[in-house]
Formats: structure tokens, sequence, C-alpha cells
């Protein structure tokens, strides 16, 4: 005779103004008794870009795994934010609390729904450039060299992707992922094909923000290519750039992210002198359920 397990769960918004706005997120309030196959399919069930599994940590306040439909990441930037208020929920941590991800302690910082973290890469910043030329890296969306305003290059600062700064806002809308080109992607350390298009919104700033637009397209699991709505660890990597590149520090910035998608994002971005990337936005709690197994 087999006994079932409950498990509850919360699903929540992040980055998100409104709603039904934001990046959509299933958290696990408590994963244990479950082994890695059973969250993968949790993962693919819910089917999600993320969904979050909260674990007992003897070095911050909860450990935390993060699973995709198809495969475990080290670290993410959006379940880094909506686990984060579950915590503090279910430990009642206070404003300031640590999660234990593969890739490092995240230190974690609230001021009501709105959360801010400070990127996992004590190492500082690691760039690599791509194998592909400039020209082939812009055809892989749509578009052409002329649309880039800079080389195209990966950042890791806890997770490593592609970044490719355009020239202007319309070239980040106007970008189109070819599927057919898909085999040509490069992949990241971890085998994962991703692009984070971004351009400054020249002129505009919002609460002495400069603001950038910016998209994320990934491959998916099963074929062709997606896109995500609000993406934390490349917003941190966007800082990377920015440090990388020797950009005036501190710098203050507003993403504007999957507007397109009509699922629009809103992420703060700060990089400070000392090199610390934090990363913020809002988490929105819109339902609780059970799961038996």
């Amino acid at each position: 005779m087999s006994f079932m397990s409950s498990y509850a769960f919360r699903l929540l918004n992040v980055f998100a103004s409104t709603t039904f706005g934001g990046n959509q997120l299933c958290v696990f309030e408590d994963a244990r008794g479950m082994d890695d196959a059973t969250m993968l399919n949790l993962a693919a069930q819910f089917n999600l870009s993320e969904t979050t599994f909260i674990l007992p940590s003897d070095k911050a306040d909860a450990r935390v795994r993060i699973f995709t439909p198809g495969y475990e990441m080290k670290f993410a930037g959006h379940p880094t934010i909506g686990t984060s208020q579950v915590v503090r929920d279910l430990r009642r941590t206070g404003d300031a609390l640590t999660l234990e991800f593969a890739a490092g302690v995240v230190p974690v910082q609230a001021q009501a729904d709105a959360w801010t973290f400070t990127a996992p890469c004590p190492g500082g910043v690691r760039t690599a450039a791509p194998e592909m030329d400039r020209a082939d890296i812009a055809a892989l969306v749509g578009l052409t060299s002329d649309d880039l305003a800079d080389e195209p290059i990966w950042v890791d600062t806890g997770a490593d992707q592609l970044l490719v700064p355009l020239a202007s806002v319309d070239a980040v809308r106007r970008a189109a992922p070819d599927s057919s080109r898909l085999s040509r992607w490069q992949a990241s350390s971890l085998g994962r094909k991703t692009m984070y298009l971004f351009a400054f919104d020249e002129g505009r700033v919002h609460d002495a923000r400069q603001v950038v637009v910016a998209r994320y397209f990934f491959a998916k699991a099963g074929g062709g290519v997606d896109e995500d709505a609000g993406t934390g660890s490349a917003c941190a990597n966007l800082g990377g750039w920015l440090i990388h590149k020797k950009r005036p520090l501190p710098a203050s910035i507003l993403v504007e992210q999957g507007d397109q998608m009509g699922r629009p994002c809103r992420l703060l971005l700060d990089v400070h002198d000392d090199g610390r990337i934090q990363v913020g936005g809002r988490a929105l709690e819109i339902g609780r359920g059970v799961v038996n197994l």
C-alpha cells in the first residue's frame, strides 16, 4: 500500500508592476522527501520558466534548488526574488535573508514586496569572446551587424550568458530568432543556448535611472526558441558588462523586459563603486495550492 505525500506550493509573479505582469514562478514550500526526478517532473508539470524547491540549509536561511522543465540551474534571478518572499513568510526571517544556491550563498533584502539580491560572483566578473563573428550572431535573431552597438560577449556573474549590445531600442524590438539557425548557436558552460539583447533608451530617465530595453531568448529543451519575460541573472550580467566596459560607476538602471510578450517586467540594476552588482524587483503572490504524489 502506498502513502501519498502532499507538497504545498505558491504561485508568484516576479518583477511585476501589475497583477498579471511579471515573470511567473512556482515555489514549493518544503521539498524534503523529493528526489531530483520528482523536482524535474514537477517543473515540467507546471511548465513555467522555473520552479523552485525550498530545503533546509546549514549555511543560509534556506537552500533552494531551481529547475526548468528540462534541467536544474545553479542560479537564476527571478526565482531568487520570488523564493525570498516565500522564505520570509515561512521562516519569519525579516527583511534581510540569505539563500543557498548551487552557485553560492546569495544575500537578499526587502522593502515590503520589493526585493534586491547581490549577484554571486566573488571572483569578479568573468567574460569570454564568442566563437561566432558578430554578423553571424546578429543573424541568429534576424538582425545585421549594423544593429550592433558593440561586440557580443559572454558574461558570467552567476550564470554565463551571451550579451548582445544593440544600437537602438528599435533593433531590440525587431529581433526575431531564426529557429532554423539554432544548431549554430554557441552553448554556455552548462550547455544552454541563450542570448540577452539590450539597448540603452537614450535620453530616457526614470526615477534618476537610465532606461535599458532588453529581451532574453533561449533554446527550449524540446527544440525551438522561447523568450523569457524577466531575467534577473541576465540583468546582473548587464551589470558585469558595465564593469567590463569600464562604464562610469556607480550606475543605476531600469531594465524594461517582457513587454512584447504581454508580461511586462521591471528590473532595477545597481552597480556599485566596489563592484557589487544588485538586481531588484517586486514579487506578487497570486495563489497557493497542494500537489499530492
